[in-house]
Order: C-alpha cells, then structure tokens, then sequence
C-alpha cells in the first residue's frame, strides 16, 4: 500500500487519521503541491486530476479522500469509522460531507491561488474570503453537533468517525489562517478529544516526514 501525500493537504489529513485509526502504515509518497509536482507528467499520469490524496493498493489506484476513507473501511473493517446503525451511519456520512464538498472545496490551495493570479486577490483579501466560507461552513456544522443523535465526546458517540476524521483537518486550517472558532464550542470540544488520540496527533502536518517549518 502506498500514500501519495503532502503534509499541508487537508485531505491527506484525513486519510492519515484513517489509517492510524486502522493501524495501517503505507508506503509514503510526497508530492509538493505548493512547487507544482502534483502537475508533473509522471503523477498525472498516475493521477489524471493531480491531486493528493492518492491510495495505491495492489493494481488499485484511489483518489478522492471520502472514496479512499470508504475503500479502508470496507477492507480493514476493524476499528470502524461508521457506526452499525444505518441512520447513524447517514449522518456521520452528511457532517463528513458538510465539510469534504461544502467547506473545503471553496478554501483549498487552487481556489486560493485562482483568487491571487487571476482576479488579483491581495493577501487581506484572500484571507477574509477564506474566514467567511469557514464560518457558512462551521456554523451548519456546529447546528448538526448541537442536534446529533447521541453523545459525544466525538463527532457522534465514544469512538472517532469518518466525521471526526474529515472535522479536524478544516479545524486545523481554520486555525492556520487565524478564524476565530469561539462561536463553535461544540466543534472545539471534539477536535480536543480527537487530538489527545495518537492517531490524530501523528497524522497532523507538523509531524510528516515531508513538513517544512
């Protein structure tokens, strides 16, 4: 098994927590967004979107990191990130989507750069534009932990989810841009209780092999 990563992707992130979640330790791959290797011959070859996360397994070739998140799940079922009831199981699957589809996709590093090169977004401006789809984004989630259907201390229950595993990384970025999260206790809480698990802790971008300071 292999990972093409790079320490600062947010989705990599969450296919890291995954797979220590799993106990599972792939081979590592690191490609540098921010120097463009994503864009190389050799990696779009293997990748025709250029992008990380990518999961080689065996002759199988994985992109997408909600798709790589339900690929490990179904081959190493055990611990799970979805829990046995199809209704939880749903909306574990809905936060996991509120953040993957609705929040990250509007802040990742091609939107940003977009906003800089083409329309020329100074670096203020980027800013706010990211803290404003930060908040349209928490806010919602912030609701649906507010409503879940059981406890915590986790996304939903006692045991980390593909939620939580999708929730820290844009928490982490949120965080890395200065947003302010003081509206969103709820979301603080889980992010504090996943983080004091080393599957969490580990998988943060300081702590790749391929970070830089």
């Amino acid at each position: 098994m292999i990972l093409h990563d790079y320490w600062r992707s947010s989705a990599a992130f969450r296919v890291r927590i995954a797979l220590r979640l799993k106990g599972l330790e792939p081979e590592r791959r690191f490609v540098h967004l921010v120097r463009g290797e994503q864009r190389a011959p050799g990696y779009k070859a293997l990748n025709p979107q250029g992008f990380v996360p990518m999961l080689e397994d065996g002759a199988l070739r994985l992109t997408q990191s909600l798709a790589i998140l339900e690929y490990l799940e179904e081959t190493h079922p055990q611990p799970p990130l979805l829990p046995p009831e199809p209704a939880a199981r749903a909306w574990v699957r809905a936060l996991s989507l509120a953040v993957a589809c609705d929040i990250h996709p509007l802040n990742n590093l091609r939107v940003l750069g977009h906003l800089k090169r083409e329309l020329g977004a100074d670096e203020d401006a980027r800013n706010r534009w990211y803290a404003h789809w930060i908040h349209e984004g928490l806010a919602p989630v912030e609701a649906m932990l507010a409503a879940r259907p059981g406890p915590g201390p986790f996304c939903l229950g006692a045991v980390p989810s593909m939620a939580d595993a999708c929730l820290v990384p844009q928490v982490f970025n949120a965080r890395r841009y200065r947003v302010p999260l003081e509206p969103y206790p709820l979301i603080r809480a889980v992010t504090e209780a996943c983080l004091a698990l080393p599957a969490f802790d580990l998988a943060q971008p300081a702590k790749q092999p391929d970070a830089e300071a």
